[in-house]
């Protein structure tokens, strides 16, 4: 009778979203969170210091989010197929090891002053970050029982929230110098002085992302002395049909249309919000903004923390929908009004973002058994949307309309969300279940 009461007991009991015999494991992956956000938060102040440092314009600056997402887009497939056949671990290090050398590259590519250089650095690191991201999303969501995945990887994406604090905050304490220069100011000086005011600027990048890759070495080399448990998905041939025949799954195919659209949504409002905030509010030094900038993003770790608790209770898919429909209500806001208001709205998006991305990921892959780290390839690809969106924007506030209108934009990204949320999920269930 004990014996039954305490297996009754333990099948009441909700299920811990990580075991204790996978803490390390995950404690490390949830560090792998850390670093690719980091790098991809810095992007948003780089965007801002090249105009000036640079001399290039906002539509240019924003081909720091074309080379970095194409790198990912470019690498997702590639990484599926190297962890089918060597396994996560294997994935996790190939990964560290591009983005610890595309960081390194940004030092000569600042003594040499050139944007190409820079974009071609940048790719590099993005191409490490897609084999991270299409090993540890997986990796995360399966490391346990499948009904607290999207729990399990909302709490992991949450300490992806303090690498994209920091980005910001190191950029504006290490990058951006604090000496603002208009265009009058450049035109005034002469050649020899603006010449040796935009190398000191250029130069600024170098130790930070020395640094970082050093860093990241150290971590590589710590995973690789840690023991990572086997899941039952890694290591096996694809199936018939090759790593497209995934996509004959319904949910998995409308999650890789939303996360494009999420992750446009997210890069652009992030990459325009020191030059959203410097036109609503102009006498805001760019130091305060990048600062302003890591505040709205603790809001999304915050966020993601609350979203792995409340996951528990609700359905991922009726707190996404809660979530992009709060957000089509702030990027309006922010497009219609002036000043304070609209940096606001902005600033509170972050909050709202913060379960988008893992509960899109976790909800197409769910069901996709031995297809799982493609399925999971393809919606790292879908990253791709932060190639297009913010060129878009760029474009829209330079040629056509203003910073605020390009707003519209993340709201009509925002829609696609919701549609995903509210149609898809229990259409698309049946579907997504192993044959």
């Amino acid at each position: 009778m004990t014996a039954q009461f305490n297996n009754s007991g333990a099948a009441q009991r909700r299920p811990a979203l990580v075991e204790r015999r996978h803490l390390l494991p995950f404690a490390l992956i949830a560090c792998l969170f850390a670093t690719w956000t980091f790098a991809a938060s810095l992007n948003d102040v780089l965007i801002r210091h090249f105009q000036h440092a640079l001399d290039i314009s906002r539509t240019q600056s924003s081909f720091i989010q074309i080379a970095f997402y194409v790198g990912y887009f470019c690498a997702a497939i590639p990484a599926g197929l190297v962890i089918r056949r060597l396994g996560y671990k294997a994935g996790i290090l190939a990964g560290l090891t591009l983005y610890a050398l595309g960081a390194f590259l940004f030092y000569p590519a600042a003594s040499l002053q050139a944007f190409p250089a820079f974009l071609g650095a940048l790719y590099l690191i993005a191409f490490g970050l897609a084999f991270l991201e299409t090993s540890a999303n997986p990796y995360v969501a399966i490391l346990g029982p499948s009904a607290t995945g999207a729990a399990r990887l909302n709490l992991a994406q949450g300490f992806a929230g303090l690498g994209a604090i920091t980005g910001p905050a190191v950029g504006g304490l290490f990058i951006i110098s604090g000496v603002e220069r208009s265009p009058a100011d450049l035109a005034a000086m002469a050649p020899a002085a603006r010449a040796a005011y935009r190398a000191t600027e250029a130069a600024s990048v170098q130790m930070p992302y020395v640094t970082l890759g050093s860093a990241i070495v150290l971590l590589g080399l710590l995973i690789a002395m840690t023991r990572f448990p086997e899941v039952e998905n890694a290591k096996r041939n694809l199936p018939q049909g090759g790593a497209l025949h995934v996509l004959r799954h319904t949910r998995l195919r409308w999650a890789v249309v939303a996360q494009f659209f999420y992750v446009g949504a997210q890069v652009g409002i992030w990459s325009f919000f020191i030059d959203f905030t410097k036109d609503a509010l102009p006498h805001t030094p760019e130091r305060q903004a990048a600062f302003w900038l890591s505040a709205s993003i603790a809001l999304l770790m915050a966020g993601r923390f609350l979203g792995a608790f409340l996951q528990r209770f609700v359905k991922p898919a009726r707190l996404l929908g809660a979530c992009a429909a709060a957000n089509i209500v702030l990027c309006l806001i922010a497009a219609g009004s002036a000043g304070g208001p609209a940096v606001a709205a902005l600033w509170l998006s972050s909050l709202f973002m913060s379960i988008m991305f893992p509960s899109i990921f976790a909800m197409g892959v769910e069901g996709l058994g031995n297809e799982t780290e493609m399925g999971s390839s393809l919606l790292v690809m879908a990253i791709v949307g932060g190639a297009f969106i913010p060129p878009g924007m760029g474009l829209i506030s330079e040629h056509w309309a203003s910073l605020h209108a390009a707003m519209l934009v993340p709201a009509a990204c925002f829609a696609v969300c919701l549609t995903f949320a509210v149609l898809l999920p229990e259409a698309g269930r049946v579907e997504n279940e192993p044959a």
